[in-house]
Order: structure tokens, then sequence, then C-alpha cells
């Protein structure tokens, strides 16, 4: 199969995630913190980009998603990939990669009664605009 072609503003890694979930907004602020070099860009799973790149791969993706070279993640493999790119021992989380799919599955099924459920989406702060696409 071959690769969609992406458009230039979406060369870069974009962690695609639910806008409404508190565990989400807690973990893209956690990964601005250690993404240091910038590697990511972010993108709310109920904004544009998400419906221009993801497409009808949209449908049951509800947490977390890696958009990275014209391939998608999604779950598990998602967060294990994204700590590979961010800087050790943060790396060291590619463990996440092997985590089993039911553990992840059981977690982000919980997630909004364990963690709650925001009203609007998360809004970027200044300083995090320019890394966060609509």
């Amino acid at each position: 199969m071959n690769k969609p072609t992406t458009p230039n503003a979406y060369r870069q890694p974009i962690i695609f995630f639910d806008g409404y979930c508190v565990l989400c907004n807690r973990s893209i602020n956690w990964v601005i913190k250690r993404d240091k070099k910038q590697v990511f860009r972010f993108a709310s799973l109920q904004g544009k980009t998400a419906t221009e790149l993801l497409g009808n791969q949209l449908e049951g993706l509800d947490s977390v998603v890696l958009f990275t070279e014209g391939n998608v993640y999604s779950h598990y493999q998602a967060v294990g990939l994204i700590c590979k790119q961010l800087p050790f021992p943060y790396s060291l989380g590619l463990g996440f990669y092997i985590l089993p799919n039911f553990i992840y599955n059981w977690i982000a099924r919980n997630r909004y009664r364990w963690f709650g459920k925001r009203e609007t989406c998360r809004l970027p702060t200044e300083e995090e605009k320019a890394r966060f696409l609509g």
C-alpha cells in the first residue's frame, strides 16, 4: 500500500489527542515539557487537522494517535513510539510499546471516570501555539 502524500505543514510527527480528556491533556503537557527539541506537533482528535489527515481512520480512535511519516499509530503503540523520540530517560518508555493492549484499553475506557472530562477542548498557551495545529 502506498503512503498518502503528506503536505509540508505535516512533516513533523503529530500527536493527536482527545481534547476533552483530562488525562490526555495532562499527557500532552508532559510531552511538551520534555520535548526540548520540539520534535512533535499537536492536534486534537476533534479538530480540522485530524479530519484532513486521518479521514475515515478517525472512526474508533478516541485516545492518543501518532501520525508520523504517513503512518498512523494508536493506543499503546503510539505511546511507545512517542517515548522513543523523547530524550533519555523518557525514551525508556518504549516499554509501552509492549504493554499489553488490554491494559491500555482498560485505562482508556475508564479515563473520563477516573480523571474527568473537560467542557471544552484544550487551548494552547501563547508559547505553544506554533506547535498546535487546528
